[in-house]
């Protein structure tokens, strides 16, 4: 409420002057005011594309920020909720919030079993798929638009994590700068060929393993090796 008193006080006196773009952002200002002033979060209130990208983003309010809701649930609801989680979805349902839920008690259990095996069999006795952090992470990437490629050499295999719409040369600068400012192309392997064929000799030898340049959009999921040049 501050921060919108504030900017408004502002923007009033230059759009008393007949400034266009001052009164159009006062105009948005004050839906966002008459908003908090009824309890609504500003990632709920109604504004146009414009009106949240020109004015309203760059001022960064708390409650425009992403956020999740983490409900903790029984063991007996892990694997469908319950009617807590259903009001929790329904109270925030115009916010464009993420709502999952995970049953912390048994997350602790598993985390105590040493084996992949040992988990996954629990995780089939309770008629789960994954664990529940997996849930929360993927949940976190969506939210703030994030995803991940990979790199794989003999030392070491990495995930690394871009926006999506992250075009090559920009995921390669994750990796270092000087990938990034060197780029010349990226010899791209899809996940799902690798998993397929089981190696990347054998996504080679098909024919599945593409060279992509500097406009190339990288996709979730994405086995990449950079050729570069500084």
């Amino acid at each position: 409420m501050e921060t919108a008193d504030k900017k408004l006080e502002k923007v009033k006196r230059a759009a008393r002057t007949g400034n266009k773009d001052a009164q159009k952002e006062e105009t948005a200002l004050i839906k966002v005011k008459e908003g908090l002033e009824a309890g609504i979060s500003v990632r709920a209130i109604e504004l146009t594309d414009s009106e949240r990208e020109d004015f309203i983003d760059a001022v960064q309010f708390i409650t425009d920020k992403p956020v999740m809701y983490v409900c903790n649930v029984d063991e007996a609801s892990a694997v469908s909720g319950n009617e807590y989680v259903e009001k929790v979805k329904a109270a925030v349902a115009d916010e464009s919030a993420e709502v999952i839920f995970l049953a912390v008690g048994t997350e602790s259990d598993i985390n105590e079993l040493e084996e992949y095996e040992e988990r996954q069999m629990f995780l089939e006795d309770l008629g789960l798929e994954e664990a529940g952090s997996a849930k929360l992470i993927r949940g976190a990437y969506k939210l703030l638009d994030l995803q991940t490629y990979f790199t794989a050499g003999v030392k070491e295999v990495r995930a690394w994590t871009i926006p999506i719409g992250a075009t090559a040369p920009q995921a390669a600068g994750v990796i270092h700068t000087d990938f990034e400012k060197g780029f010349i192309r990226a010899e791209v392997i899809k996940y799902n060929d690798f998993v397929s064929y089981g190696s990347e000799a054998k996504v080679k030898e098909s024919g599945k393993l593409s060279v992509e340049g500097k406009e190339y959009i990288v996709d979730d999921g994405d086995v990449m090796h950079f050729r570069f040049n500084v």
